[in-house]
């Protein structure tokens, strides 16, 4: 089986390491680097706050990728892949609230989807041996001020609220990315159900296209579109999104401190 790779807070201290028969393994240094175990470990039920499971440096969004979802809001397929920075202040983890910016926005809306976790710097690499690159994968929540986006006609400032991107639970390493079942349950009802196959741009191919243009560092993170199916979230909604040989990232959307 492969490993789970997780940042976490245990009895206050934030902890990189490993699950493995339902405890966590800390770690010395990176995921990515030869690392050093403390020789600790504790249950996963001790862990206090999940957090995101990387901390990366540029954290890179794909629009309009899933065949299904380009029909579904009527837009073309595009030529090349549709790219767009989110700030890494947006990321936050398993089971942390996703606040909803009160006043600023009257439409939020979930994008579940596949996250790719760069494992060693690539630029201007090989479609072919892109993959090379990767160290792992994990689920996340493109969140979407969908009326700020179409204000704006550029998606930054809409998708970069902070919490607005969830990721996590943790890191998977050695599957394959081509073929992943995505799904979305709202409120525990499925919402979107899609496969990575249906990509217009495989995840070899976006890791070959961006990094002619930046160097992708170790950590970095690039989700990879959502498929058909995206709708709103509202106070107190529950969103999953599950990716198949991965796991399953939960948030619950509430008000900031204050409101009613």
């Amino acid at each position: 089986m492969n490993k789970k790779f997780l940042r976490c807070v245990h009895n206050g201290r934030i902890i990189n390491g490993y699950i493995e028969d339902d405890n966590v393994y800390p770690i010395h240094g990176e995921f990515w680097e030869p690392f050093e175990e403390t020789g600790e470990k504790f249950p996963v039920s001790e862990i206090t706050e999940w957090l995101p499971p990387v901390t990366p440096s540029k954290l890179i969004a794909i629009g309009l990728n899933y065949r299904a979802h380009a029909t579904e809001v009527k837009l073309p397929i595009p030529e090349a892949p549709v790219s767009f920075l989110k700030s890494v202040t947006s990321l936050t983890g398993h089971n942390n609230d996703i606040i909803y910016p009160v006043g600023l926005t009257k439409n939020v809306d979930y994008e579940a989807e596949l996250a790719v976790v760069i494992g060693k710097r690539a630029y201007k690499v090989d479609e072919k041996e892109a993959l090379e690159y990767v160290f792992g994968y994990t689920c996340a929540n493109d969140v979407s001020a969908r009326d700020i986006q179409k204000r704006d006609g550029q998606w930054m400032l809409a998708k970069s609220f902070n919490t607005f991107n969830p990721l996590g639970p943790w890191i998977v390493s050695g599957i394959s990315p081509l073929d992943l079942r995505v799904t979305a349950r709202l409120n525990g009802k499925t919402c979107q159900d899609s496969r990575t196959s249906d990509m217009i741009f495989s995840v070899p191919r976006l890791i070959h296209f961006l990094s002619q243009v930046m160097p992708l560092l170790p950590g970095d993170v690039i989700i990879t579109g959502t498929p058909s199916g995206v709708g709103r979230l509202n106070e107190s909604d529950r969103i999953e999104i599950e990716v198949e040989n991965i796991g399953i990232l939960s948030n619950t959307v509430r008000l900031p401190s204050g409101k009613a």
